[in-house]
């Protein structure tokens, strides 16, 4: 696999012809459009990427929980309008439900001054009624008031009382703040709800008589994203006059394909190679067997268009971190028997298939790793057979496995910074790639000079070389003047900064060998409590004994894949991505008609 080369085309075509050019543009599916014209100043005129309306109407009549029989032929079937018209049930549907909560709400508030019939004001000679709900230890407090009051009720708590006043009473009349209770009694507001909920209940049934559309709504699905897609384009076209312009991204093997189009619209094509302020979209050409493994690529980061493309490396990477993490073969069956059961399931698109065969990687990796670690579910094969002769490495060798993290540490590390030197070379940023891959080697060849106590010579030569070429191969900056020496000098040296940061990173690689002790040493612990159970309680020690090997591998099986899952993958992405490729892309989106869904 690699980062598809792309083209930059300008095209200019007449006005009339620009709904007709843009309709073919999106059947080749080929560019990234990029966009000439501003954005609209109102927010809620942009048009968004994708059928957002579509897939919200889509959710709002699969909640039903018995949708009606589905009609599967409709010739007079209009989506657009069809969203439309479930869009507005939406918005009736919400507003109903306000206005039922706002009234039981309300009645809840008015109800314990009771049901009360407000006089009309000249009855009251001009005054109005003012409610308030005081504390029972706050009673003292209507005592000391000039205005005319009343308790209409009472209970264990609250005293509800009501003044009499022409104007609204001053905020500090009374120690709590008046309540407002509108002007309907409670059964007009009653009255009220019951038509609310009535109105609610032949919504529902509206929105329930709608989903005997919901077949031919998926099927066409695709229609809204094309002409959501198709609105989104059109706001990125510049237009002047009687003429029209549009530019975008196309790789370079359909350029001939958009050529013909335009010839065919009678429209102008401007060819330009990427420059060095234009920032190209990364694409990724890859087969769709691996798909899994760009996708596990471009779940953290989209590579630049000037790097490498990560994808094999870490779905490789991941897979073998993955084992080395589980640490048991035992565990690996388990989830080749998983695979296996919804091996059915995983057979539609390309996309699934990919994975798919990227779960047999995963589990082949975790049994190869378990058997060459000699632990299957924490039981370890007997002396002299033949898996105990297969077993090369021994997790309580604390020295060996911290040996083997390390390796894999450095030698992942040296990778990232390999292909970030191909990727670069000719620049000078490749040769300070290179000086870390022989800073991270001299390292390591000098710290196993010390512990078997040989010669630094040779590590300390490595090391020096690598330092070197950071120092003076870090900055970019041109030479323009005498002073520019020293800002490079000064670059260099803030790059050296990083050699903490790289020796960190090796370090990082440890947790390869402390999870997969903890999950073998996990497995060994259960297996030896339920013997101890077992032989401990005679007869139901058995069962206590299974409960417990059953429970005890759940969890620790569940544990691994979590560890395995997460620190695979940061492993990747943090230190490896870091080294190998420290900047981020724009990810390719192609302007295309979607897929017509059956």
């Amino acid at each position: 696999m690699s980062i598809a080369r792309l083209i930059k085309l300008s095209l200019v075509g007449r006005a009339a012809q620009k709904t007709e050019t843009l309709e073919a543009l999106q059947e080749l599916g080929c560019m990234h459009v990029l966009p000439l014209a501003p954005p609209p100043s109102e927010p809620e005129k942009i048009s968004a990427r994708g059928a957002r309306d579509a897939y919200k109407a889509l959710r709002f009549l699969t909640d039903v929980p018995e949708p009606r029989r589905q009609i599967q032929r409709d010739t007079d079937f209009n989506m657009d309008q069809f969203v439309k018209d479930v869009r507005d049930l939406m918005q009736r549907s919400r507003d109903m439900t306000d206005r039922r909560d706002f009234l039981a709400d309300r009645i809840a508030k008015v109800r314990p001054w009771g049901d009360l019939d407000f006089p009309p004001d000249d009855v009251l000679a001009g005054n109005r009624l003012w409610f308030y709900q005081l504390p029972l230890k706050r009673r003292d407090a209507l005592n000391g008031l000039t205005l005319p009051w009343a308790i209409l009720e009472q209970d264990h708590r609250f005293i509800y009382a009501v003044l009499i006043s022409s104007d609204e009473p001053a905020d500090d009349i009374l120690p709590v703040p008046r309540t407002h209770t509108g002007s309907l009694p409670i059964h007009e507001l009653e009255a009220q709800l019951e038509e609310a909920e009535i109105a609610i209940e032949a919504l529902e049934a509206e929105r329930v008589a709608q989903t005997r559309y919901l077949t031919l709504m998926r099927r066409n699905l695709s229609v809204a994203e094309s002409a959501a897609e198709l609105a989104h384009a059109t706001q990125k076209v510049r237009d002047e006059e009687a003429m029209f312009a549009l530019q975008g991204w196309v790789p370079e093997d359909l350029v001939d394909a958009v050529l013909d189009m335009a010839k065919g619209k009678d429209a102008a094509i401007l060819i330009e190679d990427p420059g060095p302020e234009d920032s190209p979209p990364t694409l990724l050409e890859q087969p769709e067997k691996r798909n899994a493994a760009v996708d596990l690529a471009l779940f953290y980061q989209v590579p630049g268009y000037k790097d490498w493309d990560p994808s094999v490396i870490v779905a490789v990477s991941f897979a073998f971190f993955f084992a080395m993490i589980v640490a048991d073969a035992g565990y690996g069956v388990v989830i080749l028997l998983g695979l296996l059961l919804f091996w059915k399931r995983m057979d539609g698109t390309a996309g699934q298939k990919s994975w798919r065969r990227y779960g047999l990687i995963i589990s082949g990796a975790t049994i190869v790793y378990g058997v060459l670690v000699g632990s299957y579910v924490g039981v370890s094969p007997p002396e002299g057979s033949i898996l105990a002769k297969v077993k090369l490495l021994d997790l309580n060798n604390f020295g060996a496995m911290m040996m083997v993290s390390i390796v894999v540490g450095v030698l992942h590390l040296v990778l990232a910074n390999a292909l970030a030197a191909h990727a670069a070379w000719g620049q000078r940023k490749a040769i300070a790639n290179l000086g870390w891959i022989a800073a991270l080697i001299g390292g390591f060849v000098l710290w196993l000079s010390y512990m078997k106590g040989n010669s630094a010579t040779p590590g300390a030569v490595i090391l020096s070389a690598g330092v070197l070429a950071i120092l003076w191969f870090s900055s970019d900056r041109q030479i323009d003047k005498p002073i520019d020496w020293l800002w490079r000098l000064i670059g260099g040296i803030q790059a050296l900064a990083g050699a903490m940061g790289a020796f960190g990173d090796v370090l990082s690689y440890m947790r390869l060998f402390a999870l997969g002790l903890a999950s073998a040493s996990l497995a060994i612990t259960f297996n030896d409590l339920a013997v101890s159970v077992m032989h401990a309680l005679k007869g139901p020690g058995i069962l206590f004994a299974l409960l417990i090997l059953i429970v005890g591998h759940a969890l620790n099986f569940a544990l691994a894949m979590m560890s395995g899952v997460v620190h695979g993958l940061r492993l990747n992405y943090i230190e490896f991505f870091k080294w190998g490729l420290p900047d981020e892309g724009i990810v390719f989106r192609p302007f295309a008609r979607k897929e017509v869904q059956e």
